[in-house]
């Protein structure tokens, strides 16, 4: 939630606002970045690549440069089996991906690329990945997600993912931004492309079914029969991402009682209502821009939506209306560890550091170990890949869990796992998550949670991602005493870029974001709203009085 609502927030996008779509593509193509400038360089956030071609952060040169930085990577790495590649339903995304093809074919790297050209969801990348790999020794493939999730129209994105079907660690990450610059400062010298019809016609083109396995797939995760015995109506909304291919199919195959809201693609997203601060964005955890499938809950058991590349979740309930992410996942793995048999007793719960805590009780509550590690879903994938979480999740609506047999199913988070877990959970405890939550409040405790977005120049969020107890010093919080400031999370002890204080009965933590020009505060308390609106306003204040330290030295 922002400071400041916009009067627009959960309108339907006025004509004024929608993105021209001829300009940003030739903005794409026309534009030239200048690397002497820091926004317009390749910077691999908490998710890949991220900007606009307006702003010059998102143009064929940096995509160009990205893949070129890739295929170095991997010949780097011994990488030598096919790369699956899919794209969003963003502007962007299909120019981005003849640019990506035009390098990769021309270094000989073979690519799987939809069979219809259609859309894919970040999920189905991983798993098509860890399925590719499963009984490989040599011949690994890896992959690539053309998307900006979530963000505006005007944006795009690219990330990487490698054989362990997960996103990039930082090591990987920041080699290829740094080869990826290097590019761009010597003007694509060293390039290697094709011309894009001659990429589409060469033997390193392939055309692959990302949907039929998936699909079939989806019974061993998520009690599909369970779902469709039970006659539970269910709501779906994609947003007009790239999961709108794939609920057609599930639906037919395992015979649910569900229906698809719309299955529009439009890359102006003229269909969504307006975001908090004014913005067209397809966050499925936001109430404003979920405004059409909380206005239709009624007509349903349990509805839930994704965003555009399908890797994150919003759960609308008759009970509750929007879950926020943290309450859904409380449910989620209280669910989970009563009911998957196939899971050995031990598997570790993976949550991020501003999650709620919520989470710490109901972990504690079936005896499992809880994992606490910095913002990013890079962070549980060994512990997925391997078994020892049997699910990891954070707040921002992203999650993942194992198979019903305890072995893995995607390294990646998937939204569309999520959504049809709560159909599950509806089904077989004849009551929907939100009603599951509300159960747990009452032995548990009920937390007050919210999130704040700033605005913030480049030079505060590099401080707050730099600093350290000693420039906060608070030793109260809303009356109680500190008893930690964090820099570094205790799951695994790397720095989270960012700061966070506890209390006996609330904490905050604040942070910037790694996608967009703002900063988020964290806040929770076990009290009250009172006690919730104490703890922000002592955090705001901490951070204003941070960011005016710095202005005066």
């Amino acid at each position: 939630m922002a400071e400041q609502v916009s009067r627009f927030a959960g309108k339907t996008v006025e004509p004024s606002m929608l993105v021209n779509v001829p300009r940003l593509v030739s903005a794409y193509f026309n534009h030239r970045p200048d690397p002497a400038v820091p926004a317009q360089r390749v910077a691999f956030g908490t998710s890949g690549h991220r900007g606009s071609a307006f702003d010059n952060a998102f143009n064929e040169s940096h995509i160009l440069a990205i893949s070129q930085a890739i295929c170095r990577h991997r010949s780097g790495a011994g990488i030598t089996g096919p790369l699956y590649i899919g794209i969003d339903t963003h502007a962007l995304s299909e120019p981005a991906l003849a640019s990506a093809l035009e390098v990769f074919a021309a270094n000989g790297v073979d690519v799987m690329i939809d069979e219809h050209d259609g859309y894919t969801p970040t999920p189905v990348i991983s798993h098509a990945i860890l399925a590719y790999n499963k009984n490989c020794q040599s011949g690994l493939a890896d992959g690539v997600v053309i998307t900006p999730s979530h963000n505006p129209p005007e944006d795009g994105g690219y990330k990487y993912n490698p054989p362990n079907g997960g996103p990039a660690d930082i090591d990987i990450t920041s080699s290829i931004e740094r080869e990826a610059n290097l590019l761009l400062e010597s003007n694509l010298n060293g390039l290697r492309r094709i011309p894009y019809a001659r990429a589409l016609r060469s033997p390193h083109v392939h055309r692959h079914d990302y949907i039929g396995p998936y699909v079939a797939d989806l019974a061993n995760v998520v009690d599909m029969d369970a779902i469709r015995s039970s006659g539970v109506k269910i709501g779906i909304d994609p947003l007009g991402g790239a999961a709108v291919g794939f609920w057609r199919p599930i639906i037919e195959r395992y015979r649910i009682d569900a229906t698809i809201v719309s299955d529009t693609v439009d890359p102006t997203f003229r269909f969504m209502t307006v975001d908090w601060d004014g913005k067209v964005r397809m966050d499925c955890s936001s109430p404003y821009a979920m405004a059409r499938l909380i206005g239709l809950r009624d007509k349903f058991d349990v509805a839930f939506a994704n965003d555009t590349d399908a890797d994150r979740h919003g759960i609308v309930t008759r009970s509750s209306g929007l879950m926020n992410p943290n309450h859904y996942l409380a449910v989620a793995i209280s669910y989970l560890y009563e009911n998957r048999s196939g899971w050995h007793h031990g598997r570790s719960v993976g949550k991020t550091i501003v999650s709620s805590g919520i989470i710490d009780r109901v972990v504690a509550q079936t005896g499992c170990k809880l994992v606490e590690v910095p913002v990013g879903f890079k962070w549980f994938v060994d512990g997925l890949i391997g078994g020892s979480f049997g699910f990891a999740g954070e707040e921002s609506a992203g999650a993942s869990f194992l198979r019903r047999d305890g072995s893995v199913w995607t390294t990646d988070k998937d939204g569309l796992i999520l959504g049809l877990l709560a159909a599950e959970i509806t089904a077989r405890t004849k009551r929907d998550p939100g009603d599951a939550y509300n159960s747990l409040t009452k032995v548990l405790g009920r937390p007050f949670y919210e999130r704040i977005d700033a605005p913030a120049t480049v030079e505060q969020k590099d401080l707050l991602k730099e600093v350290t107890p000693d420039q906060i010093s608070m030793n109260e919080l809303a009356g109680e005493p500190v008893r930690e400031t964090l820099t570094t999370a205790p799951g695994n002890g790397v720095a989270f870029g960012g700061i966070k204080v506890i209390a006996e009965n609330g904490w905050f933590a604040a942070r910037p974001s790694g996608t967009e020009d703002v900063y988020k505060i964290y806040a929770e308390s076990f009290r009250d709203e009172e006690h919730l609106k104490q703890i922000q306003q002592q955090a705001k204040d901490a951070v204003a009085h941070l960011f005016a330290q710095a202005k005066s030295t």
